[in-house]
């Protein structure tokens, strides 16, 4: 690791009367697995939405390798290099598989043939390439989160912003998914950031932990310390899968 590949610098977001975000900072390293995790509508999507481009912050500075982004189009922080899936996942309509890879990698690959390349060499690692001619649409639950990564992947991010990837998928389907992520970060060195409500799985895979509620951070450390912290457990952890 070298160096912070991410920084929030008490980034706060308002919109019209609601503090959504209120001067959260905290780094995450070149190289470095890190988690968000807090209640629902604890900010943690908003903070997702400010690192991509979709909200401006009010306040507050984000940092990509020590360079400004804050409040720059969302095309051009991708073009910086940050990727990201979302909470709610919807493919392409009316595309294949390997098409809504594909558009993902035209963001770097402008020749067709290039691109449709890197999107299968992505859908074999994620175990779609079988499926790459079929409907998007028509995928299981858990092929459709694979699908999501594979998009942001083919973006080739050096920052990847993982919303709930894990979310409804079973626990055999969770230890794929970590292997994966676990395997792609050790052999790339991507950095990766990753909202999740799955405990397990954030214990596998992050090596920091910050903990956002009503739109402040409360804490950050280990996942061992994070499962001590009694305003964790008063907050959060109480109300969810034990960790």
């Amino acid at each position: 690791m070298s160096g912070a590949r991410l920084d929030l610098g008490g980034v706060t977001k308002h919109f019209r009367g609601l503090r959504a975000v209120h001067e959260v900072s905290f780094t995450v390293p070149a190289g470095a697995i890190h988690a968000l995790i807090g209640p629902n509508g604890a900010g943690k999507t908003t903070i997702f939405n400010m690192i991509a481009g979709v909200y401006a912050p009010n306040g507050g500075v984000v940092r990509l390798d020590g360079k400004a982004i804050s409040g720059l189009r969302p095309d051009l922080i991708c073009d910086a290099g940050v990727g990201r899936t979302f909470q709610l996942v919807k493919p392409f309509k009316g595309l294949s598989v390997l098409e809504n890879v594909t558009v993902g990698a035209l963001h770097r690959k402008p020749r067709l043939a290039e691109a449709q390349e890197s999107a299968n060499a992505i859908l074999a690692r994620l175990g779609l390439y079988d499926r790459r001619h079929q409907l998007a649409e028509s995928l299981t639950l858990p092929d459709r989160k694979r699908l999501e990564v594979a998009r942001a992947l083919a973006t080739e991010p050096k920052l990847l912003l993982l919303d709930e990837v894990m979310a409804g998928l079973r626990p055999t389907e969770v230890d794929v998914m970590v292997g994966f992520l676990r395997e792609l970060n050790q052999r790339s060195g991507l950095t990766i950031l990753l909202i999740e409500h799955v405990m397990r799985a954030v214990m596998a895979l992050a090596a920091e932990v910050v903990v956002v509620s009503y739109g402040e951070k409360i804490a950050e450390g280990t996942p061992q310390e994070i499962s001590r912290h009694q305003a964790v457990l008063d907050v959060y952890l109480g109300e969810q899968e034990e960790l």
